[in-house]
């Protein structure tokens, strides 16, 4: 963030020839970038980068173009696509927009909401994660998609959803049963989520969401949201599970199971 900001600054207090007063022209903005030609014509056609100054038939470029090209950079490798940043830069450069203040709120958006990252483990660290060392435990968890074998370790795309596996394998649900499980809420949270955002985006450009304060507001959304999801599933299961007793398909499964035990 700091980078950043502090490449922002830069461009605001030089004017676009300042400490170079011929300027460059576009191969010398090119090898002083190490940006090739044609990416600074495609930023510039995209308005991520301000025109040059035109002497007679030729194109002059400052050193805010080559701090501009840096921040290009800094904000493509935080993940920004090149319309995106179009549009940032703009906003900046018109004063409808400080970076800074962006970038808070940026870092606030991209902070984890779920304390699950992804790990590579080594095959002993599975095992103490898993909590069993049966044979062929490795082989299960591979077939299922729970973990990913890359040479002599294990990557594990989520270490909670691992250990929620292997607690529901305890009481005889097995991998794979697990694994589809995960989809389907994967599935449909997704969705849910993707519907949510629209609402409040649409709500917020109505003017009907203060975001006046838009790091507070993610920290809130970030709690609220996360136990009305556990609510919303703990009820929705609960009438679920109710509808079964009532059914009587569970006296029937409980029987079957009873039945191929005794084989």
């Amino acid at each position: 963030m700091v980078a950043v900001a502090t490449t922002m600054d830069a461009m605001a207090s030089e004017p676009a020839n300042a400490g170079n007063a011929a300027g460059y022209t576009i191969d010398d903005l090119a090898s002083a970038s190490r940006v090739p030609s044609r990416t600074i014509r495609f930023y510039q056609s995209r308005g991520a980068l301000q025109a040059p100054e035109i002497r007679g038939r030729v194109a002059y470029y400052g050193e805010a173009h080559l701090e501009r090209l840096k921040l290009i950079a800094q904000l493509q490798d935080r993940g920004l696509r090149m319309d995106a940043i179009g549009d940032l830069v703009r906003r900046i450069d018109k004063g409808e927009l400080d970076l800074a203040e962006w970038l808070g709120v940026e870092e606030s958006m991209q902070a984890p909401w779920a304390n699950d990252q992804p790990r590579t483990m080594s095959e002993a660290e599975v095992y103490e994660l898993a909590g069993d060392r049966r044979p062929g435990l490795l082989a299960d968890l591979a077939r299922a998609k729970l973990v990913e074998r890359r040479g002599d370790v294990y990557f594990v795309a989520s270490p909670a959803l691992l250990g929620v596996a292997m607690r529901l394998h305890a009481v005889g649900v097995d991998f794979d049963a697990a694994s589809d499980a995960s989809g389907i809420l994967r599935k449909h949270i997704g969705r849910a989520v993707g519907d949510l955002v629209e609402l409040f985006l649409a709500r917020a450009k109505d003017g009907d969401l203060d975001v006046g304060d838009p790091a507070k507001l993610f920290e809130v959304f970030r709690s609220a949201g996360t136990e009305a999801v556990r609510l919303l599933f703990a009820r929705e299961m609960e009438r679920e599970l109710r509808k079964l007793l009532a059914s009587g398909k569970m006296a029937t499964l409980s029987a079957r199971v009873k039945r191929s035990r005794r084989r």
